[in-house]
């Protein structure tokens, strides 16, 4: 009996996108497979395990539902563990890939995104960043029994906690609005902990008007913001607006910090805004604790809508053989 043939890999366009920076390396890494039909589920699982990043895209044609329906292509996330039916920054990364590649939107307004929680629009601003239209948000409340262990492997009191609500847009988040961004960027988390739990812990607090960004991590933003804002007075562009929100993604199933996170960003704004508790247009920073100093926009649409965005910067730009 003769053994199987192998199937020759196929050359297949590859990118690296930093997402929610306009400084490569200071933003959350998506891999991006283009042309990526064909691949099976295991080869798409395969190689994020190998790439070992947060999300690993695929970028497929439409399905028949879908170019019905106007999409442009299919995108598939994988993490290292499975499969998401949606996520931020892979689904902006992966739409700066497509364009760089020379993807041609059906409609010049938009790209429509397909993925496994629907149809997710996606626009770019006047500045070049883009913004994907937040998708449905089902929350559900959180019990103080549920909240007790949770609070224990973050080492938070019970009195910093100022709300709480289980957050899923294709994602689950447990969101977690605390008393000051000063309390979000000195938790320690106990990921060990987290991971029995199976918790993604969403934290996030507010920043009071004209009120200084935290002393942690303060050196490294500030220099930062007073480079940049020389560099914009040079140009005679206005200075980077102030961030409204801290924002931190602790994943205890990969037992990390996520840098930057669409999908938790647009779950926090679709909750807290409908809770009249948050305006738009708003910036949240996130990052700063794991060294990078992400800036996630948030605005209204035309079409009353939440829309979030940020720029994309390529690192990398090459080919993949799968």
């Amino acid at each position: 009996m003769s053994a199987p043939a192998l199937i020759a890999p196929s050359s297949r366009p590859y990118m690296t996108v930093d997402v929610f920076t306009q400084t490569a390396l200071l933003g959350n890494p998506v891999a991006v497979v283009l042309n990526a039909d064909g691949l099976s589920d295991a080869q798409m699982q395969a190689f994020a395990c190998w790439t070992n990043l947060s999300e690993t895209t695929f970028v497929l044609h439409p399905s028949a539902e879908g170019q019905a329906a106007g999409a442009d292509y299919l995108l598939r996330i994988f993490t290292p563990a499975g499969e998401l039916a949606f996520a931020g920054h892979p689904t902006l990364g992966s739409c700066h890939s497509w364009l760089a590649q020379g993807g041609q939107p059906r409609n010049s307004e938009q790209v429509l995104q397909e993925c496994k929680k629907g149809l997710v629009p996606i626009t770019a601003s006047a500045q070049g960043a883009l913004f994907f239209e937040a998708p449905s948000l089902d929350s559900q409340a959180v019990s103080e029994e549920e909240l007790t262990p949770v609070l224990q492997a973050l080492s938070l009191e019970r009195e910093q906690l100022l709300m709480a609500r289980r957050l899923y847009n294709g994602s689950p988040w447990l969101g977690l609005l605390l008393d000051h961004p000063d309390t979000v960027l000195g938790v320690e988390p106990d990921f060990a902990a987290l991971k029995k739990l199976n918790a993604k812990a969403g934290l996030a607090a507010f920043y009071e008007a004209e009120e200084d960004v935290p002393l942690i991590g303060r050196s490294s933003r500030e220099a930062r913001a007073f480079a940049k804002q020389a560099e914009e007075a040079a140009q005679g562009k206005p200075s980077a607006i102030s961030p409204s929100m801290e924002v931190r993604a602790l994943i205890g199933e990969t037992t990390s910090e996520d840098p930057v996170t669409g999908s938790l960003n647009a779950a926090l704004a679709q909750w807290l805004t409908g809770e009249g508790l948050l305006q738009t247009p708003y910036i949240a920073a996130q990052g700063v604790c794991v060294g990078r100093d992400g800036q996630v926009h948030v605005q209204t649409g035309s079409n009353s809508k939440l829309w979030v965005g940020g720029h994309t910067v390529t690192v990398v730009s090459g080919a993949v053989l799968l």
